[in-house]
């Protein structure tokens, strides 16, 4: 049985208005810093294996916080990054529909098929993302591991998880700084937690 601590990373900075990040490269607001904090209470009494994140400055300073307590350096992975939101990276939902209607209309409706204009579809989102945390499982198995990634990553490894199509992505809450808790037990994924906030 392992058991797989996932959560988003903390709030960044500029969070509102809610833009389109992507890969952009945005760090941690202050806020964001204490709920990694209040995190990283909450799992302080957790025998964590391993920590592990993507490679962007939100996630693995994240992932620094939690792994602190347990003295553990979290290990980088590009493979858990946020989905490519390619051109409409940084804008918001209202500039992109101004800009591009149709598009957005057509991302807005397919939004489990629809890749992002000159970035990735869920699909793929989900072709790089799960191998990883498969990886992640054989390398400890019988293990308790935190896994520190993004909305988009997180949403799509528990639709995957759970065997739910990709068109419900949006049916999981992802906060910032919340956590989800999936066990790997006979070959099935159990969902015992899902987006607990910090206590702050």
């Amino acid at each position: 049985m392992t058991r797989i601590y996932l959560l988003r990373h903390g709030e960044v900075l500029d969070a509102a208005p809610r833009r389109f990040i992507g890969h952009l490269d945005v760090p941690l607001s202050p806020h964001g810093e204490r709920q990694c904090v209040a995190q990283a209470r909450a799992l302080d009494a957790v025998p964590l294996d391993a920590v592990f994140s993507s490679d962007l400055v939100r996630a693995h300073r994240s992932a620094e916080i939690i792994a602190a307590p347990h003295r553990l350096e979290p290990r980088r992975l590009a493979d858990l990054r946020e989905m490519s939101m390619g051109r409409w990276e940084g804008l918001t939902a209202a500039e992109i529909a101004a800009r591009e209607p149709a598009a957005f209309d057509d991302w807005m409706k397919r939004i489990g098929e629809f890749p992002f204009p000159d970035g990735e579809s869920v699909p793929d989102l989900v072709a790089r993302a799960w191998p990883a945390l498969e990886r992640i499982v054989a390398a400890h198995p019988g293990g308790s591991v935190a896994v520190v990634a993004h909305g988009g990553t997180n949403r799509a490894l528990l639709c995957r998880a759970l065997g739910l199509p990709l068109g419900r992505i949006l049916a999981f809450g992802q906060d910032y700084g919340a956590l989800s808790v999936l066990t790997a037990r006979a070959g099935a994924w159990v969902l015992g937690r899902l987006n607990e906030r910090p206590v702050l």
